[in-house]
């Protein structure tokens, strides 16, 4: 994690803990590093390869530092992958005792997209949308986590390509959010945060970014803040960076956050625990 301390605190360690999280675009597990890879390297997103599992052993170095992972583009088990599932394996590798997917696209069995959370607590509450759009396939995890009254709330996402469609995602996902005073959303978004969409986003719901320029696209030459990770006024932010590990084309993007006791979020705390998806029956929910 970098050390980019952004704020200090005059709070107790008994009043607040801090958590730690992670938004990660792996791309499947196929490795980007130039952009001539977009081309000499696409057979990797039908074609299985064997290396594959050497990149994800690499990604799992990364996140298993961290409390919550958020992933996109995370294959849910196909040919590409020799139907391995990337984020249960994943949560495995790192001892992650929770986790749950979302699949957005699937490709006969030749490739399946997905979402998926990864944590070390258990959620109260766990909901999956597909979000609004010209194009099916982009979606989003909404989990709670600690008091049931007063959660920490968790929103997973990745947004379209074009700006018509993301202007409904994100008015859609304020919708979700905007009523709560302890909120984090994250994912990749395909959008910096001067664009109106974005703006219009952070006015309805009071959510912040906690520095306005962490590049993270292309991974090999950082341009463009496109992974986010927006946070509560309430929930103070102690470092946030992306990291360096030019994997995928996206880099990882970090921070750590200041959560009051309020919220319970330790008081469920598990580790140790072989890696389990989430039942519906536990979830709470009703799916859609």
């Amino acid at each position: 994690m970098p050390d980019l301390a952004l704020h200090s605190s005059s709070a107790s360690s008994a009043q607040r803990r801090s958590l730690r999280l992670l938004s990660y675009n792996i791309q499947a597990g196929v490795i980007t590093t130039r952009y001539h890879h977009y081309l000499t390297r696409s057979w990797k997103h039908i074609l299985p390869d064997a290396r594959r599992h050497q990149t994800l052993t690499s990604i799992a170095q990364v996140i298993s530092d961290f409390d919550i992972v958020g992933l996109q583009e995370a294959d849910s088990g196909s040919l590409r992958t020799g139907f391995v599932n990337q984020a249960k394996l994943l949560a495995e590798l790192c001892d992650f005792p929770y986790f749950h997917q979302q699949a957005t696209r699937r490709f006969a069995n030749i490739a399946q997209q997905s979402n998926a959370l990864l944590s070390r607590i258990q959620p109260s509450y766990l909901r999956t949308y597909r979000l609004p759009g010209l194009v099916p396939g982009r979606g989003a995890i909404l989990a709670h986590f600690g008091n049931p009254k007063n959660p920490l709330i968790v929103l997973l996402i990745h947004l379209a390509l074009g700006r018509r469609s993301r202007t409904q995602q994100l008015d859609f996902i304020s919708s979700l959010v905007h009523n709560h005073p302890y909120v984090v959303v994250m994912g990749d978004l395909n959008c910096q945060l001067h664009s109106p969409e974005l703006r219009a986003l952070l006015r309805k719901t009071g959510l912040k970014a906690p520095v306005t320029k962490i590049a993270t696209y292309p991974s090999w030459r950082p341009k463009r803040h496109i992974d986010h990770i927006l946070v509560s006024p309430s929930l103070e932010v102690i470092q946030v960076g992306a990291l360096a590990h030019a994997v995928s084309d996206h880099l990882p993007l970090a921070t750590e956050i200041l959560v009051p006791a309020e919220i319970g979020l330790w008081d469920n705390k598990t580790s140790g625990l072989p890696a389990k998806s989430i039942p519906k029956s536990e979830q709470k929910v009703a799916w859609m």
